[in-house]
């Protein structure tokens, strides 16, 4: 084996840069991703970036086209059971989450935006239930507590109840983390395998991703649905103009859930959180709408109230 500096190589560490990019289009939350949809931007830290955020922004520039704007820290990864090459040098993941308004803008490279539902098809409970819960993941999930010694039987299926919100239990928007992590100790997603085996992954359980980046890609949507709940980020995926309709479905897209049309814009009115232009568009179909913008105070503040999500009651 190769030594470095009169240390084994094994004891090496890479510093890895990677963004989870999120946006609304038609409808749908999308994140920028690589690699025809398998990877999130990313890329090494070297010592010619100024830091980690200007390291950051440059490759996702690089790899996409598209300069960030709005980007915070999201989590440090550095699991060491999470390698599948034993001869892989060791990796810290420095994950970070970036809001984005999702165009097509010409002259720059092309741009691969991914639903996010595509990669946990679980999680849009806007119209209903998915599919998913009652036809794949309950009987695997049922099979793998079944398949553990009587102790921990119970215990595997009801963290399985509440993260998937079964036997009665209510859904939690919130845990994304939790439910992939989950389905990954169960062994019930592609990530989690080793060898052949890891070729091909049903569509019930989500696209795959390389390495960790799908773990990633759960902590960035759980990150951006609970501070949704606080704080206001949503503006940053809007357009400078919006309807109160469009407002509310992308609210609705990001958490996954449908919320109660009047209470959300009795909130929205309460909160002072946006402001009538006096402009109409029609653009939405049906009769004119009014255009909204939010309230300069809200954009050089950014730390008000959110917006609450009143849940529609199913």
């Amino acid at each position: 084996m190769k030594q470095s500096h009169g240390k084994d190589e094994r004891h090496a560490v890479k510093v890895e840069l990677i963004a989870v990019v999120a946006a609304v289009a038609g409808g749908q939350p999308v994140v920028l991703t690589i690699g025809q949809g398998s990877a999130l931007p990313s890329g090494p830290f070297e010592l010619g970036h100024r830091s980690l955020q200007a390291g950051l922004r440059e490759w996702v520039e690089q790899q996409t086209g598209h300069p960030l704007g709005y980007i915070e820290q999201l989590y440090t990864f550095a699991d060491r059971d999470r390698i599948s090459d034993e001869h892989a040098l060791r990796a810290i993941s420095i994950s970070y989450l970036g809001l984005a308004r999702e165009d097509s803008a010409e002259g720059r490279p092309r741009r691969d935006w991914g639903s996010w539902y595509g990669y946990f098809p679980w999680e849009d409970h806007r119209a209903a239930p998915p599919p998913a819960i009652a036809e794949t993941l309950t009987p695997r999930l049922k099979n793998w507590a079944e398949n553990s010694g009587t102790a921990s039987r119970e215990e595997r299926w009801h963290r399985a109840a509440l993260a998937f919100g079964l036997d009665g239990r209510p859904w939690n928007d919130e845990l994304v983390l939790q439910r992939y992590e989950l389905l990954y100790e169960a062994g019930l997603v592609a990530e989690a395998l080793r060898g052949p085996d890891n070729a091909h992954e049903p569509s019930a359980l989500g696209r795959k991703m390389v390495a960790d980046h799908r773990r990633i890609l759960a902590t960035g949507i759980a990150r951006l649905r609970t501070k949704i709940k606080y704080r206001p980020v949503v503006f940053e995926l809007m357009p400078p103009f919006f309807t109160l309709l469009q407002l509310q479905r992308t609210v609705e897209a990001l958490a996954g859930r449908l919320v109660h049309k009047q209470n959300f814009r009795r909130l929205i009115e309460q909160q002072e959180l946006v402001e009538d232009t006096g402009e109409t568009t029609t653009e939405t179909g049906g009769r004119p709408a009014k255009l909204f913008r939010f309230r300069p105070a809200v954009l050089m503040e950014r730390t008000v109230a959110g917006t609450k999500l009143p849940i529609a009651k199913a």
